[in-house]
Parts: structure tokens; sequence; C-alpha cells
């Protein structure tokens, strides 16, 4: 089996990101977030920022982008039609059905391009829109203990990521190969 990084990864860019500026036309409150949201991306990305920090950034984040909504659902279908041209082919021609994508980015935005992923396996970030939160952080350690939940001991082949950040999976896999500008690159 081979486990996939989704942002940086098959998407070329943090899918959150993108997802945030694109509400900013329906909903002008998501600018206060932005200046937070691209220096905590820096930090994430240079492994400077901790997982309770980033987590609470991005909670507040989603407190303020799904305020007066009921589903994003109205939002991530749209969303994908001006955002599909991002994916990465060349990686999506590697996964298999039987493969899994694995991300800090909410599971419920990449089930919206799921059709396109070869995978319906695909482990996320959750939020409960009741209480417009993070329910389950899937960053750093937690992609291992969600992963082992699902699928318990089961050898990962090939791991593909972009990041350190990853370091966790990484350890469990047997190849690791570090995605830069689309291209998989064994680590040695």
């Amino acid at each position: 089996m081979k486990v996939f990084d989704f942002d940086n990864t098959i998407y070329r860019g943090e899918s959150s990101v993108d997802f945030a500026f694109y509400m900013i036309k329906d909903n002008k409150r998501i600018l206060k977030y932005i200046p937070t949201i691209l220096f905590s991306l820096a930090g994430y990305k240079l492994c400077l920022l901790k997982k309770e920090r980033l987590e609470t950034i991005i909670n507040n984040f989603f407190a303020g982008i799904l305020e007066g909504t009921e589903s994003p659902d109205d939002f991530v279908k749209p969303f994908w039609d001006t955002h599909a041209d991002k994916l990465n082919e060349n990686m999506l021609r590697l996964i298999e059905p039987g493969d899994v994508i694995i991300s800090a980015s909410p599971v419920d935005l990449i089930a919206g391009i799921s059709g396109k992923l070869n995978t319906k396996n695909i482990i996320g970030s959750e939020i409960d829109l009741k209480q417009k939160k993070i329910t389950w952080f899937n960053f750093g350690e937690n992609k291992v203990k969600r992963y082992r939940e699902l699928y318990g001991s089961r050898k990962i082949d090939a791991f593909y990521t972009d990041s350190y950040n990853d370091k966790a999976m990484m350890d469990i896999s047997g190849e690791v190969f570090i995605v830069k500008k689309g291209v998989p690159v064994k680590k040695a």
C-alpha cells in the first residue's frame, strides 16, 4: 500500500489556505484571519509551530469561516470546480484504489474531490460543524495514530510527502519520497 500526503504533494499548494481565500468572496470577515494563517503556514513549513498553537489558530479560523453556515458542502463543490486543476496529474497516476491519502486538511474538503483521487481512503482533520472547531487534528503524530486505528499494523510500502513535518509517518514507512514541484524523489 502507498500513502500520500495531500497538500503540496497531490495538490499544488495548501488546499485549506486556497479554500479560505475562495471563501472571502462570500464572507469578508475571513480577511482578518489571513495574516495569522499566512504567518502560521510559514511557521508550520519551517517546523517551528507547535501542534497546539496551530490547532488554536485553525479553530479560530474555522469559527470565522463557518459562522452563519450549516454546512460547508455548499462551498466545497464550487471550490473544487475552480481548483481541481491544481491536482498534480503525475501524482494522481501513482494512486491506486487501495492506497490512502492522509492530510492535516479537513477530510470533508478533500472528500469533495475524491472522484479524481483514485481512492476513497481519505484520512484528514475532522471538524464539528455545530461547535465550529476541530475534533481531530490530523497532524504530526496524530497521523500515525489515526492510520493505526484504521489500518492496524498494515505495512506502508511507500509514503509520499512534501514535508519533514510528516516524520512520524516516514518512520513507519518502507520507502519515503519527498515531493518537490510535483516530482517524487526517493529519500536516502
